[in-house]
């Protein structure tokens, strides 16, 4: 993957090849391939880069609020081989100690960096410390402080700064993560210095749609407020959503996306839906009845999706929050969020039934639980034209991941029933690192296939170049 430093001063470098096939022969013909994709625009249409960050363009912090206390794949696995979250700079709740030395929770990283041997977070790490910070020396014990100073120097300077990046990046178009009541004033601070066709939202009505969450009534109040529609019934929250997603296209969105745990689609019937809506303002919803209405409002943002043409992305599968003594002293998005096996046939049905057929729809299915790919997933994206498949997300975001998804889901969906990679972080430094190791995994399947003689060189390429660049604009389109 890399060439550390060696005794004899010789610098960190990464190798041309990594995570290309080993076999020769192979490896040969996934260069060409790769070679056409290498340099290709970066398309990032699913992640959560903090808007406000490129908004202000202001100097990256120092290394340690940058790269290690915000990462949530780098903290689990230090967690998990026994170094306390409190070491590493991730705050309480309650406002109770932790490290506050940026120094010192980059000492504790940096002595730890055997741990991440064999993991994508190595590669990513590798591609930003070497190709983008231009860092000549692997992280350790001995070598930390002399990290951490020359990164600072770095982000100092203003070829650092947010949106210099996103040029260095090769983004041509980033989609952050919206809550569905955020006023949106980032987006229009950032289209007012011409930057609102490269910097979109997307809709995300999560903490709406699951009405017995903690803090939905609030929250819905507060969707009342700004879409300026009434949420005391069930057709005025409806209709409120809707003004919403208006003001999301307006904004240049092309996307909703929704993480529900489960998969489920069926509609209620509307006096059902309204019962359930006014036993939630309540308070007195059942958890049976909030299951059953956040299934008939994924149903709902399907149909909204076929007037307004927002693309529809779907991410069930993911038991948030695992350890509650975590959640309840750190909050979320500090490592305890773990897949669980999902069912998508039966649960998908009823939105596919309705829509699976509509011109105007666009859905997106990702998940973490790769045993259904096959069995469940390539089938139904291989036939109903409204459905594509998402790339690897999240657990399976690594090299094998990766490879097992090609292998899994191309005789059924073949290579154009997918959507391209999504990066689906926060990690802005890590945007351009993720999409280099997609290319070069999907060069190294579409090389054996080659070197198989069931693809010829030139299709090879051009099917690179559709699932680096052309299938991602494609699955993501402006709405009309």
């Amino acid at each position: 993957m890399s060439e550390p430093a060696s005794s004899d001063g010789r610098p960190w470098t990464l190798h041309p090849d990594r995570a290309l096939p080993a076999d020769p022969e192979t490896r040969e013909i996934a260069r060409a391939v790769y070679g056409a994709t290498r340099d290709l625009p970066v398309v990032s249409m699913h992640g959560h880069v903090d808007v406000g960050m490129l908004a202000a363009d202001a100097p990256f912090p120092d290394p340690a609020q940058l790269f290690v206390v915000p990462d949530h794949y780098l903290v689990r696995m230090l967690v998990s081989q026994g170094v306390p979250h409190g070491a590493l700079g991730v705050p309480r709740r309650d406002g109770g100690p932790v490290e506050t030395d940026p120094r010192e929770v980059w000492r504790t990283f940096c002595a730890h960096w055997k741990l991440f041997r064999g993991t994508p977070t190595r590669y990513w790490l590798e591609h930003v410390f070497v190709a983008e910070l231009g860092l000549t020396v692997q992280p350790s014990a001995e070598t930390a402080d002399q990290l951490f100073d020359e990164i600072s120097a770095r982000l100092a300077t203003d070829e650092y700064r947010p949106l210099a990046l996103f040029e260095r990046f090769g983004l041509e178009i980033l989609a952050t993560t919206d809550a569905a009541t955020d006023t949106l004033e980032h987006h229009a601070a950032l289209a007012a210095r011409g930057w609102g066709e490269r910097v979109v939202p997307t809709f995300r009505p999560d903490a709406l749609l699951h009405v017995d969450r903690d803090g939905w009534v609030d929250d819905v109040a507060l969707l009342a407020e700004r879409a300026d529609v009434a949420t005391d019934t069930y057709d005025g929250f409806v209709a409120a959503l809707e003004a919403r997603r208006r003001t999301f296209v307006a904004a240049g969105a092309r996307a909703t996306d929704h993480g529900h745990l489960s998969a489920d689609t069926t509609p209620l019937g509307r006096d059902e839906a309204a019962r359930i809506y006014a036993a939630a303002l309540r308070g007195e919803a059942s958890t049976d009845e909030a299951r059953a209405f956040s299934g008939h409002m994924l149903f709902e943002m399907a149909r909204m999706s076929t007037q307004d043409g927002l693309t529809m992305q779907l991410h069930p599968g993911v038991l948030r929050n695992h350890s509650a003594d975590v959640f309840a002293q750190r909050g979320p998005d500090v490592g305890y969020d773990i897949p669980v096996a999902t069912e998508y046939t039966r649960s998908l049905r009823p939105l596919l039934e309705a829509f699976g057929h509509h011109p105007d729809l666009r859905f997106i299915v990702f998940t973490v639980d790769e045993t259904i790919f096959s069995r469940e997933l390539a089938p139904l994206a291989g036939v109903y034209p409204a459905m594509k498949l998402g790339a690897p997300w999240w657990f399976l975001d690594t090299p094998d991941g990766m490879r097992r998804f090609r292998e899994a889901v191309t005789d059924t969906a073949g290579f154009y029933n997918t959507t391209g990679f999504v990066d689906d972080t926060r990690a802005y430094f890590s945007i351009p690192a993720r999409h280099d190791l997609s290319r070069r995994i999907d060069a190294g399947h579409l090389a054996r296939l080659v070197a198989e003689h069931r693809l010829t060189l030139d299709e090879a390429v051009e099917t690179a170049v559709d699932l680096a660049y052309e299938l991602p604009k494609a699955a993501y389109p402006a709405p009309r």
